[in-house]
């Protein structure tokens, strides 16, 4: 059987001082507090190894292209950028993930913001990146992101008369009606 002892939490701290990813997730940290403010961040976290800050998305863009002009980091390729429908979170219901990635020093950055779904207006970052024009446009179909200044923000894999977005959490899963997904042919 195997040993299921806890580590004390200053055996934890040596073990991520040991740590090359945790050690590029302190620095990259300390750069965006040196950088912004910290203030400017909150829910600071690592899954996976992964940085993740939340932000707001009046700062979203600043920060973005501090990041990328920025010399000593290079933050300059924007990997993914996705929308979010969390409905069970109080005028946070919508939100956007921007995925950062400095190719030279192999540094990752997770952005997150959050907004209401009854105002769904985030910057655009088409003037930064020229792969956000098709990321933005998705996560407009899917989710009803608006992105501010975009310059051709129209439906990119859905009809364009379609009137409400399927990615949000408010649609049912399976068509309740359906006769052939009874229990009896599934051994329920």
């Amino acid at each position: 059987m195997a040993d299921q002892t806890v580590e004390s939490p200053d055996a934890q701290e040596t073990a991520a001082e040991l740590d090359p990813a945790a050690q590029k997730n302190k620095q990259l940290l300390d750069l965006l507090y040196r950088l912004f403010g910290q203030d400017a961040f909150t829910d600071v976290e690592e899954p996976y190894g992964f940085l993740t800050v939340t932000t707001t998305r009046e700062r979203i863009h600043d920060i973005i292209a501090g990041l990328q002009q920025d010399q000593e980091l290079q933050l300059n390729f924007l990997t993914t950028m996705c929308g979010m429908h969390w409905p069970e979170r109080k005028d946070q219901e919508l939100g956007m993930v921007y995925m950062l990635h400095s190719l030279v020093h192999n540094v990752r950055l997770r952005l997150k913001i959050f907004f209401p779904i009854g105002d769904p207006h985030v910057p655009t970052l088409t003037d930064l990146y020229s792969a956000a024009n098709w990321m933005e446009r998705e996560s407009f179909d899917y989710y009803g992101i608006i992105f501010v200044g975009h310059p051709n923000l129209i439906r990119i894999l859905n009809v364009e008369d379609m009137d409400y977005h399927p990615m949000r959490k408010q649609y049912a899963l399976e068509d309740g009606t359906r006769e052939d997904k009874t229990d009896l042919f599934f051994g329920r």
